[in-house]
């Protein structure tokens, strides 16, 4: 049976790393925001609610590590630094948008199924058909 995936002509240890990079909750939403134009530190701080100063400096510097945003320093006092993506960067920013819109189109849908799961598992517990051990780890 042929995989709808195809298999990375690269190392795939090395391209699971790259994927767990590009794909974690931050720089997905770096990467989202930064589609729509460059962003001073700050304002890319406040526009991505939740992310702490802390992880936004980590996720920009590992973004800017693999070349997917570029870092531009304005010479002034106090300097002023922008975050914008790179080109490879705005190659990404598509399929970034085509998960943001999926999971958009899907969130009614995955938020009942959710919801059905719970409940099924509740009564699968409450009747004893299935094990406990299973149904603590939720």
């Amino acid at each position: 049976m042929t995989s709808p995936v195809p298999r990375p002509s690269h190392d795939e240890c090395e391209v699971r790393e790259i994927l767990a990079r590009i794909w974690d909750k931050w720089s997905l939403a770096v990467v989202w925001r930064l589609g729509e134009g460059p962003y001073r530190f700050s304002e890319l701080r406040k526009a991505i609610e939740g992310i702490s100063e802390r992880m936004l400096t980590v996720t920009l510097r590992r973004l800017e590590r693999d070349g997917l945003v570029g870092r531009t320093v304005f010479p002034m006092v106090p300097p002023r630094v922008e975050y914008q993506l790179t080109e490879m960067g705005k190659s990404l920013l598509a399929t970034v948008s085509g998960l943001f819109r999926w999971t958009d189109d899907h969130v009614e849908m995955i938020t009942g199924a959710r919801a059905a799961y719970d409940s099924r598992i509740a009564q699968e517990a409450l009747s004893g058909t299935r094990a406990a051990h299973l149904t603590r780890d939720l």
